[in-house]
């Protein structure tokens, strides 16, 4: 069954297999959507008329039925059947008759498609951020925990000044307020109904668009027609940037934790069950799942930039090119939850060494300290800064970091601001509506 069929219509085997692609696959993504879709659809036919109330009860009773089947697992997408939108449709005109191919009066599947898209990606994008707000807190409470364990900041990957684990990953907490400022501007697009527009040019009955989208708990319409068909593919890109953002954060995070448990650094260890051996070497605990991290979060990094070329120079309007954003990112989608899982069970159970500064290497790590002391004493700074640089070079440095611990612990290193980080958070938060 496909919804543009006719009674001589026919297509050849290889271009239906082309053309249907792996789209029955992301489909089943859409089902749920489809059907809530439909039921706002009919509700909505049925009030200006273009059902009988008789009939859209019934329609909008047989769709119930489908959606508990699809709440089951049990749906299935038939040999023959084009799509999720000619399933749910056959399905509809089994159960209930005649009324059941009156539901698509004043819809186009192009815009049924785009419905389905927006209600699917404002779910996701609720449930990322679910899963960032869990990750967030994560950090806070580890932020917390590890406040007095001191280690070694780094620029240029060389040894730079005095800093603490607390501080790591509260950098990453406030990291993760901006990825949702990404998120929220994602939503708020994703929260707009295309419902109506038909094939992307309205329709002449009388339909009742804001009814549809009060009924879909959409935050607003795209009112212009031909705009709301140009949001297919707009919403996915700017879905994929906002993932692309968080993946940015989580994956320079697992990169730190690779360095960190290196025994080079020595900062971090983890429980022999969150890591993995080697096949020779028997010392070896390997940080594969945050390797792994770091790749799935660089590949979803790339999504943004394959569904520019993907959506370069399309005129307005509806193009099939447009199928194959579902194959780009509704995978992501599920890549970036389970990065952010992984994420939280490694930091969760995360240990930090003590007296990770008591190392000779980091005997450097104080200069700036130094420099300082000596401003305090009167000296101006340049002056302090070459004398302090001299000893250096002359291999005559010798600071006393231990007296200066509880000051530098107290000052910069101690003021982690996470409560401050926390509001904005919440703030950020409070723009998903």
């Amino acid at each position: 069954m496909k919804l543009w069929q006719k009674e001589q219509t026919s297509t050849a085997a290889i271009v239906e297999q082309f053309t249907v692609g792996r789209d029955k696959e992301f489909d089943l993504h859409l089902a749920k959507y489809d059907v809530q879709g439909s039921i706002a659809h009919v509700t909505m036919l049925g009030e200006v008329g273009l059902m009988s109330k008789a009939e859209a009860d019934l329609a909008v009773s047989g769709l119930k039925e489908i959606a508990a089947i699809i709440e089951s697992g049990a749906f299935q997408i038939e040999d023959g059947v084009e799509d999720v939108h000619s399933q749910v449709e056959l399905m509809l005109t089994r159960k209930i008759g005649e009324a059941g191919k009156m539901i698509h009066s004043g819809r186009s599947r192009n815009d049924q498609v785009a419905v389905d898209i927006k209600l699917y990606l404002r779910a996701e994008i609720l449930a990322i951020k679910k899963s960032v707000t869990a990750l967030f807190e994560c950090l806070q409470t580890q932020s917390n925990k590890f406040k007095d364990k001191l280690i070694p900041g780094y620029t240029h990957l060389q040894i730079a000044m005095p800093s603490s684990a607390g501080m790591w990953l509260g950098a990453y907490a406030e990291s993760l307020v901006d990825d949702m400022e990404f998120l929220a501007a994602a939503y708020q697009v994703a929260n707009k109904n295309p419902l109506g527009s038909g094939a992307g040019y309205g329709s002449s009955f009388p339909l009742n668009r804001k009814r549809t989208t009060e009924l879909l708990c959409f935050g607003d319409l795209n009112w212009n027609a031909v705009y709301a068909q140009m949001t297919r593919g707009k919403t996915e890109k700017l879905t994929s940037m906002a993932l692309s953002s968080i993946a940015a954060t989580v994956g320079r995070l697992a990169m730190d934790g690779c360095l960190y448990l290196n025994q080079n650094f020595g900062f971090l260890s983890f429980p022999n069950e969150l890591t993995t051996g080697s096949s020779i070497m028997p010392h070896k605990k390997n940080p594969d799942v945050f390797e792994l991290i770091r790749a799935k979060c660089n590949r979803i990094q790339s999504i943004p930039n394959e569904l520019n070329l993907l959506l370069a120079n399309l005129p307005s309007g509806y193009h099939r090119d447009l199928q194959l954003t579902k194959e780009i990112l509704f995978p992501a989608i599920n890549e970036l939850k389970a990065c952010i899982d992984l994420t939280i069970l490694m930091l969760s159970n995360m240990e930090v060494k003590d007296g990770i500064l008591d190392d000779e290497k980091y005997k450097y790590l104080f200069s700036v300290e130094a420099v300082n002391e000596l401003v305090n004493k009167g000296i101006p700074f340049r002056e302090a800064y070459k004398q302090v640089g001299n000893s250096i070079d002359a291999g005559t440095f010798d600071f006393d970091y231990t007296k200066q611990l509880h000051h530098t612990h107290e000052g910069s290193l101690g003021n982690l601001c996470n409560e401050e980080i926390k509001g904005a958070f919440e703030r950020v938060s409070g723009k998903f509506v």
